[in-house]
């Protein structure tokens, strides 16, 4: 689904990404774990053209989004072309981003009449279904004030996936959430894996990492350490800093 390689990144003269190669392949939940600043946000930042990376390529189902040049520069598909390959992409921000002056279901259809064309007829009945999914029907005429932190990330989630993604990013979906509602996120996070949704999901939730995703990949100064199934990253850690973090994260 998608193939990142090489992908380096600096700010400043600060490298933050240093040739990170990932594969992400169709109905895998793959969770990015590593102490802060290791570069986690930004890689996943990177794949969806939040921000523009130095050198390496991004190929999202067969299409290349970014490359690099002979002259070692990173060279973007054209316009019309990026934004085919970046509407696959849905994305869950830590902060949540909902538009506070429309409504719960106002959030949602937003995306698809604006970007597809649709009609609010049209886009209505997808909008309610998800709704449903993520237990928040009686919430649509509610306004994002009105909501707590999980409520309020749980409509981002519905609204990511009214685009009809293929693939969906959580940048540490649950990290200004109280641990109270942290667990509703988490749920509609494991039903969207038991259907089979390829996720990209950069976390400090442990659990959910061992329990929920098919691999764990580990990042430290911005490079990959190293990527496992997710029963072999937790039971045979023999690397020295990944095992140094776990013992403080378990």
């Amino acid at each position: 689904m998608v193939q990142a390689r090489d992908i380096s990144k600096a700010f400043n003269g600060n490298e933050v990404l240093k040739k990170v190669s990932l594969d992400i392949h169709k109905g895998e939940v793959m969770a990015v774990i590593g102490p802060s600043g290791s570069g986690k946000s930004t890689f996943l930042r990177c794949l969806n053209h939040l921000e523009v990376i130095d050198a390496g390529s991004v190929v999202v189902e067969g299409q290349t989004l970014v490359s690099t040049n002979a002259q070692g520069q990173a060279q973007y598909a054209p316009e019309a072309q990026m934004r085919a390959i970046l509407r696959r992409m849905g994305m869950v921000f830590q902060g949540f981003n909902l538009f506070p002056h429309l409504s719960v279901i106002e959030n949602i259809t937003e995306a698809p009449m604006v970007v597809k064309g649709l009609t609010r007829d049209q886009v209505m009945p997808k909008a309610q279904e998800l709704l449903r999914k993520v237990g928040l029907q009686e919430k649509a005429d509610a306004y994002p004030a009105r909501l707590s932190g999980g409520q309020k990330q749980r409509v981002a989630i519905a609204r990511a996936l009214a685009m009809e993604p293929d693939i969906m990013l959580f940048d540490e979906p649950t990290s200004a959430l109280d641990p109270e509602l942290t667990g509703e996120v988490l749920r509609t996070m494991r039903q969207l894996a038991e259907e089979h949704m390829t996720m990209l999901v950069v976390t400090h939730e442990m659990g959910f990492a061992r329990e929920v995703a098919n691999t764990v990949v580990f990042m430290d100064q911005g490079s990959l350490i190293e990527a496992k199934p997710a029963r072999a990253f937790f039971e045979d850690c023999s690397h020295a800093r990944i095992r140094s973090f776990l013992d403080n994260m378990l």
